[in-house]
Parts: C-alpha cells; sequence; structure tokens
C-alpha cells in the first residue's frame, strides 16, 4: 500500500483524456508501464501525466502517433534537437497548407452542387418530383475511374 500515484480517472480529469486513451497509449508504448496497486489498479506519477500532456497538444497540433514517438525520443536524448523539429514542423506546415488546398477544392465543389440543387428546387417550387441534377450526377461515373 505505499505506493503513490494517481488512478487512471483521476489522471483522465487531469488531462481531458479518456481512461481508454491512456491505456491505448501505454499499450502503443508511448507511455511506460504503470505501477499497480495491490488490486491491479494503475497508478501514473506526474511524469506521466506531463508525457499524457505533452502527446495530447502534439496531437493537437497535428503529429501522428509514429511522430509523437519521434519527439518524445528527441525529447528524452537532450542532444541538439532544434534542427531536426524544425524540419519535423516544416514537413507539417505542407502538409497542413496541401489539405487546406484540397478543402478548398472540395468547399467550391460542394457549393457549385448546392447552387445546381437551389436552381432545381427554385425552378420546380420546391417540388420532389423528378430527378434530383447531384443525384444523378453522383450516379454517372467519372472519366478518370478505372472501372
Amino acid at each position: 500500500m505505499g505506493r503513490c500515484g494517481v488512478q487512471i480517472g483521476k489522471v483522465s480529469e487531469q488531462t481531458g483524456v479518456t481512461a481508454d486513451t491512456i491505456r491505448f497509449y501505454e499499450k502503443e508504448h508511448l507511455l511506460d508501464r504503470s505501477s499497480r496497486t495491490e488490486g491491479g489498479f494503475r497508478l501514473f506519477g506526474p511524469s506521466d501525466i506531463l508525457r499524457i500532456k505533452f502527446i495530447r497538444r502534439a496531437q493537437q497540433l497535428g503529429f501522428s502517433l509514429r511522430e509523437i514517438r519521434e519527439l518524445m525520443m528527441l525529447q528524452r536524448d537532450g542532444a541538439e534537437t532544434c534542427s531536426h523539429v524544425r524540419d519535423l514542423l516544416k514537413t507539417k506546415v505542407s502538409a497542413v497548407r496541401d489539405k487546406i488546398r484540397e478543402l478548398t477544392h472540395l468547399e467550391k465543389e460542394l457549393t457549385a452542387r448546392l447552387r445546381v440543387c437551389e436552381r432545381q428546387l427554385k425552378m420546380s417550387g420546391d417540388s420532389h418530383q423528378g430527378c434530383c441534377p447531384v443525384l444523378a450526377e453522383l450516379a454517372k461515373r467519372s472519366p478518370n475511374e478505372d472501372h
């Protein structure tokens, strides 16, 4: 009973990360295996809580678990890591910019389809008769499909 630490429910409250996610982090070796009470409950120390918060913040920045592992290794090694982290950040920024371009294109496509719907409904008086031009277009095979 002399073991100190915080049980997973309290860690979840302190970090905003669910207990299942904390168990997942442990399974994925993002966290060291926690000590246990005599009853088998996991016990986490202050360093575990800091690590969970680090993982959560890195995920919020869009880093994958693989990338987070790499960041944690860099942090643990304490070597000259700033240039390596800069390179990871440059890669992440580039990926975000690519995603923004994709989402902007998707927004334009969806807006165009919405205009078609609105035009059709205006012409038909909000009638649900006939074929929806958007559904008809989606049902057509795309010219670049391989089927």
